[in-house]
């Protein structure tokens, strides 16, 4: 495990780190949007899913420091699930604003390198989005990956800007144009990737659902946890099983 306060090793051949925003699967505390559909138990057994192939997905690209970044109180739990593909930070505060800005304190204030921190429920993320990412990053100050809801997925920087996240607006539909708005009033030059969606509603867990029944190795674990949920949620109807 890694501490916050540990220096930052890279590998000598790439200026590159990608931080995956995460809590531990708890019950009760992740994708608490689904509940319509999916009981605290089955939240977190599906969002345990999406953070291991996230995790593939991160170490899929090579040559790029992979870290979590989490609560003080989930470091060792996701320390143990994460195992050696990424070590685990500490945020300093509470919420993902301040999540956000110990990404960048702890891996950019030196300036040696291009951070790119995006959600731990991105498994359906082509590779060369994030590919595409850490370009644009070489023409740019920052660079976002905006979601069709007005939020963001991704979002990246070569320093450290310590006003550039600001709590008021997070989770919101304009979180999106106010980030933009930091940017410009701090002069930093924005680079855009393709648009994606996050998994937090219903709907996003059915359009998961379809692509992955299609394509299931773009995130293997989570496919076979949607097909499984399928067919329990089909017997639930019929009054033959229970979630």
């Amino acid at each position: 495990m890694k501490s916050s306060s540990e220096t930052v090793v890279r590998s000598p051949d790439s200026d590159r780190v990608l931080v995956i925003m995460a809590k531990a699967p708890r019950q009760g505390e992740v994708k608490t949007r689904l509940a319509s559909s999916l009981s605290p138990v089955a939240a977190a057994a599906f969002y345990c899913c999406l953070l291991d192939d996230t995790l593939a997905l991160a170490r899929s690209l090579g040559d790029v420091e992979v870290a979590i970044m989490c609560p003080d109180s989930d470091v060792n739990e996701l320390a143990h699930l994460a195992g050696k593909d990424a070590i685990v930070v500490a945020q300093k505060g509470e919420g993902l604003a301040a999540g956000l800005t110990s990404v960048f304190a702890h891996f950019a204030e030196d300036h040696q390198g291009r951070v790119i921190a995006f959600n731990s429920d991105s498994p359906h993320l082509p590779r060369s989005v994030l590919e595409d990412a850490f370009e644009s990053l070489a023409a740019h100050d920052v660079v976002v990956g905006p979601t069709h809801d007005g939020g963001y997925y991704l979002v990246g920087a070569k320093a450290f800007h310590r006003t550039l996240f600001a709590r008021d607006g997070m989770s919101t539909s304009s979180a999106l144009q106010r980030l933009l708005s930091r940017a410009r009033a701090l002069e930093l030059s924005v680079g855009l990737t393709a648009p994606f969606y996050d998994i937090d509603v219903v709907d996003d867990l059915t359009r998961l659902t379809e692509e992955l029944r299609l394509e299931p190795t773009r995130a293997p674990r989570t496919a076979v946890w949607l097909k499984e949920w399928e067919l329990v949620a089909a017997q639930l109807r019929t009054g033959r099983g229970e979630l």
